[in-house]
Formats: C-alpha cells, structure tokens, sequence
C-alpha cells in the first residue's frame, strides 16, 4: 500500500523500502531505489500512472495577473510571475535487475520583482490564489533589502509583449508507455552484455520528463509553453585483473536526450548496440594505452559536443563576463573588449546559439525573460561576436536580450543559460578527414573532464581511441587524454565535417548557479580535426 510521508508517495509492498531522504521533501513523488521484484513492479506501476495522473494545482491567469496587479510600491520598475509543473520519471536497470524507478512531480509559482535597482524574488509550492499574493509581497520585500547592496543601475533592454502557447512536438507519449514496457526494453538490451564474466556490469537508462510552464509580465506577455522529453543510453563496465573499462551507448551520462516521445528510444534500438558496446569494452581491456606526445587529433562528434560545451558555451554567458557568476566555477577569459576583435579559432569556426532547432532539449519559443527564442552567432569565422545575455545584462555591452535567461524551476530565479550551442558543419566528408592525417589519434566519447575557471585550460579524457597512420584507421588505444588552452585548440582547427557528421547531442544536467541549478541545453558537432595537440 502506499503511503504518505508529508508531500510524498512512497511505494512500500514490502518493508523494505525506505522513506525519502528529508532534504528532497516538498516533491510528490514515488521513489524506489533498489532491485525489485516482478509483482513490486506491476505494484509500483499502478501507483506511477495514478500519480501522474493526478495532475498539480494549476493557477489561473486571472490568479497570476492578480498577484502582479497586487504589487503596491511606486519604485516598482517590472514585475514576472512564473508556473511551472516539472514531471520526471527514471527507470535503471543494472545486472539483469530493476535498479531504480523514481517518478516526481514538483510545482512552484515563483515572483521576481525590479524596484529600484534591486531585484526581489521569492517562491513557493502552494498555489492557491492567497499562497501567490503572499508570495509577490514577500518578493518585494526581498527587493527593498536588495537596493540597500545594489553596485549600480539596472538598465533592462526592451521586450514586445507576446501571448503565446507553445508545446514540443512528440508522437508516442512517454507517460503512456507501460512501466513494464521500459523495463523489459532494458532487460531485452543489457542481458545479452553480460555474457562474458568480464563484464561486471551490465546497466541501462530511461528517462522521460515534461515541464509545463507558464509565465506573465508587467509588459502585458502571457505565456505558456510545454515541453517533453526522452532519453536513454547503456553502458558495460569491463574488469581484468587491474585494469578497468567503460563502453557507453550513445553517449554517457544516461545516453542521449531528444524533446520526443517514446519513439526515440525505439530510434535509438538500444538492443542492436549491446553486444557492440560489450565487445569494446572487452577489446579495451587489451588494447594499448593511447601514447603521449603531440598529435592531429580528430574529434567524434559526441566528443567534440563536451568541447563546445565546456570551453565554448560557458565562457559565452555574459554574466560570467561580468562576474556576476563567479562564485562557482563561473568565471570566463572572454571580456566585452574582445568582441569583434578576439580571434577564438580558425576560419572555419562558426559557432551559433540556437533555441528554435526541432526536437532539441535546448529549444524554446520564449525565454524566462519573455524574449522570443533566436539564433544568433557566437563564434563568426573564428572571431569572438556576442554573449548569451538577458534583459539586465545586455545593455552593459550596448545590446538587447538575445533570450538566454531561464530557470531549473519557477522556484529558482532565471540566470543566463545555454541553449543549443552548435559547432556549424563545415564541407569536408569524415573519409576524407582520416585520409588527409598521416599520424594522428582519433577520439570519442567523454570519459572525464576538467577546465578551469575562466575555461581556458582543459584536459578532458575519452572512452575510446583509434590510432591514424598515412590515412588509415589503425589500432584501437585506450584511455585517451588530451589537453590545451581554448583559443589555441580552436585555432588549430583545419578541417570541420559536413553535415553527414553532424549530430546534435542532450544535455539535461549542465550546473550553474548557486543555489545550484540544473539545465537541459544541447549541442550540434560534427567530426573535427585539430593540428598538433598534446595528449598525456
């Protein structure tokens, strides 16, 4: 039977199951995190499709434009009230075992408030009409202690107004997908990897989420937006004697993630990839360590989608510029002086955000600020052109919002965040890439990373390597590291793959923020090679 501990519901058919950790508690959720049994499933099951089934209190837009009507103070200068509904639901199995069902459904109204020149914010999960107004007064409180600190004036760039509804496109349902169907999906795709005993782990993921938000403005914008996603990936952990391997599909990191349905984990046939990632990861036990040296390293786009990620969108998020995201990780080599004149890579660099590619986890309509999604150039040819920025930082570079400030949640402010930050494809095919190296290393898929504050020093570490001599693909190497500073990496860029290479990778779990935040943002790469790079 179910049972309730404040706002959660935890599925208890055996004594077994624990009660939430309490530093999670104000989600409604359904957390089982350890190997169940076949009729624990089918129970757990039953209570997953009646919890969200049981949709969250939604506010009306009478209540949202009431709690900003009731805002009383003559310095207030803006004002947004944001809804969201977040769902998340996550099946893991690992050794031929059901390791972790979780499912969750967390709901917030949040108010930010610019009077003066401080911002106010505050938030909560109750909903109901007297909960919304308490909590646009509290924001403006938070505001008037906020001038007392402010460094300066807050100028905000222009916005239109917009009334607008907005969903992700899917065709098969996530949440209408059996349980059991996910499961044994799974099950169908990891078993067969377990049929060496080298294989110590066998595991595989599916994730599906959903948020629906809405969000209206003292410029007059009401907006309601939904998105809906899938991911899923698996993974083989190999062992002999000392040494250790990891072979993942199609990416680390929980696989790869896509604003669709069901239907893109069929896509994704995880089941005719496993004995593939088996062997790899058998054949990386043996396979010589990659040498160090200088090298031309050629990039596998889900690797070279990390690269853009770390040393190339973070450093672009103006707020970091202005060290107003310092404290953590959060600074960026990259100042206002450099636009226009700061050679970041070669020629055939080009670099653009864009929140309107189809299916992306990265894509919007509109952002926390109500600006309307955009695609704009960030790296032009290899010249530095422009920051992510938002209505209150853009102006300090003489510009407008190009619509980059969103929240995890409406109960977290919205701050500066990647969209889909892509590497543009160039013209020339992979073939010809690995043909026109004489020595050099072919790399792919992350295994570990590290960047410094400011992104400019690197080391990142891949799963899987090829060695290239005169045009060929030879041996496969394992453990692959290599490292740099951003602008020399980008400035040894000599040749970029066309778009038969190109793919655009999820990333549902980039951190920024503190208190932290967690975001969904994506990356479009396809192969690259870059000239004499140093690996360790």
């Amino acid at each position: 039977m179910p049972r309730c501990a404040s706002s959660w519901w935890v599925v208890e058919p055996t004594s077994n199951f624990p009660n939430p950790p309490s530093s999670q508690l104000g989600w409604d959720s359904t957390y089982i995190p350890r190997a169940v049994t076949k009729p624990e499933i089918k129970t757990a099951a039953s209570i997953l499709s009646r919890f969200y089934n049981r949709p969250p209190m939604r506010p009306s837009r009478q209540q949202l434009q009431d709690a900003l009507k009731s805002l009383r103070d003559p310095s207030l200068r803006y004002a947004d009230v944001r809804y969201t509904a977040t769902h998340n639901q996550h099946v893991r199995v690992r050794n031929g075992e059901v390791d972790t069902l979780i499912s969750s459904v967390d709901s917030a109204i949040g108010v930010r408030v610019l009077v003066g020149n401080g911002w106010g914010f505050a938030a909560s999960s109750d909903v109901n009409e007297d909960s919304v107004i308490r909590t646009a007064k509290r924001a403006l409180e938070v505001a008037a202690a906020s001038n007392l600190a402010s460094p300066g004036e807050i100028v905000l760039s222009d916005v239109e107004p917009h009334v607008a509804t907005w969903q992700s496109d899917f065709v098969k349902d996530p949440w209408a997908i059996p349980l059991e169907r996910k499961i044994d999906h799974l099950l169908q795709a990891t078993e067969p990897m377990r049929s060496d005993p080298r294989i110590h782990q066998a595991s595989g993921d599916i994730s599906s989420y959903r948020q629906e938000k809405i969000f209206a403005s003292t410029v007059g914008s009401y907006i309601e937006q939904t998105t809906t996603e899938m991911g899923g990936g698996i993974e083989a952990l190999a062992i002999d004697g000392d040494e250790f391997q990891r072979r993942t599909f199609p990416n680390p990191f929980g696989g790869d993630f896509q604003a669709a349905g069901w239907e893109f984990i069929e896509a994704l046939d995880l089941a005719a990839k496993g004995l593939q990632i088996r062997d790899e990861a058998l054949a990386l036990l043996a396979a010589p360590k990659a040498p160090p040296g200088r090298f031309d390293l050629v990039v596998g786009t889900s690797q070279l989608a990390l690269q853009v990620h770390e040393s190339c969108g973070h450093p672009t998020e103006l707020d970091r510029a202005m060290g107003l995201e310092i404290s953590l990780a959060g600074g960026s080599f990259l100042q206002p002086s450099m636009l226009g004149n700061f050679r970041y890579g070669s020629d055939l660099v080009n670099i653009v955000a864009d929140a309107t590619v189809a299916k992306s986890i990265g894509s919007f309509a509109f952002d926390d600020d109500g600006v309307p999604a955009q695609r704009f150039p960030l790296i032009d040819r290899g010249i530095f052109v422009d920051y992510l920025s938002g209505r209150d930082t853009a102006p300090a570079i003489g510009r407008k919002s190009n619509g980059t400030v969103r929240a995890e949640s409406a109960a977290r402010i919205p701050i500066i965040r990647m969209t889909n930050i892509n590497l543009e494809p160039g013209t020339t095919p992979l073939e010809e890439i690995i043909a026109d190296t004489k020595r050099g290393i072919f790399v792919d898929t992350n295994k570990s990373w590290s960047i410094d504050d400011v992104r400019l020093n690197f080391q990142f570490g891949c799963e899987v390597a090829w060695e290239i001599d005169h045009g060929r693909l030879g041996r496969l190497l394992r453990n692959p590291v290599y490292g740099g500073t951003t602008p020399d990496f980008w400035r040894s860029c000599d040749a970029v793959g066309d778009r038969a290479s190109w793919q655009i990778w999820g990333v549902p779990n980039c951190g920024k923020g503190d208190p932290m935040q967690t975001m969904r943002v994506a990356h479009g790469a396809p192969v690259a090679r870059f000239r004499n790079v140093e690996m360790f």
